[in-house]
């Protein structure tokens, strides 16, 4: 049954000790392209494609590593669950779920954003003024005409603590009526 074993001879591959990464320090990606390197390199060496064994564990330990990446869990959870998908097929399956997931998340944000144009352009030919006026305004400041780009400008003073104190304490005057107090008793000799 298993005499294929006693002829396996793999190609032994230089490796480098600093090539290795534990799993705290290896992101999602580089753990998902390590499993992806090592399907590759099973597949070169003969090994029996599990896409026909894949078992429903396998396909419920994808579904959690998605899960968690999508999700953004914590980085622990989602390395236990990238390390819970062991078989070939099982990576093959989380990634194919990435990739329509990244796609089809595009795809509706670009059919979105079409059909949002594609009203603002209608509401354009509207009988009210006030609808037109917004209409276009909002189609000015789409990023493709970026007729109304707006700017902010954020600047940074730097200031002393004493400074501060008495912009803070101008600042509650002016809005709360609050006033300094001194202590007269304190000031007599």
């Amino acid at each position: 049954m298993l005499e294929h074993l006693l002829d396996f001879n793999p190609e032994v591959c230089e490796h480098t000790p600093n090539a290795a990464l534990s799993a705290e320090k290896a992101g999602p990606e580089r753990m998902l392209d390590a499993k992806i390197a090592t399907n590759d390199w099973l597949i070169q060496l003969g090994a029996v494609d599990s896409e026909e064994i894949i078992k429903p564990l396998d396909t419920k330990a994808a579904q959690t590593a998605f899960t968690n990446i999508i999700a953004a869990a914590p980085s622990e959870n989602t390395a236990v669950a990238i390390a819970n998908v062991k078989t070939p097929a099982a990576v093959k399956h989380l990634v194919g779920m990435l990739t329509a997931y990244d796609w089809e998340f595009v795809n509706q944000a670009k059919e979105l954003r079409g059909y949002v144009v594609a009203q603002l352009v209608e509401e354009t030919k509207s009988t009210n003024a006030n609808i037109r006026l917004k209409a276009l305004g909002l189609l000015g400041k789409v990023t493709e005409v970026g007729l109304f780009t707006e700017k902010i400008e954020v600047k940074k003073e730097e200031l002393t603590d004493t400074e501060l104190d008495t912009r803070i304490k101008e600042k509650l005057n002016r809005f709360m009526g609050v006033v300094d107090v001194q202590d007269i008793l304190a000031n007599e000799p």
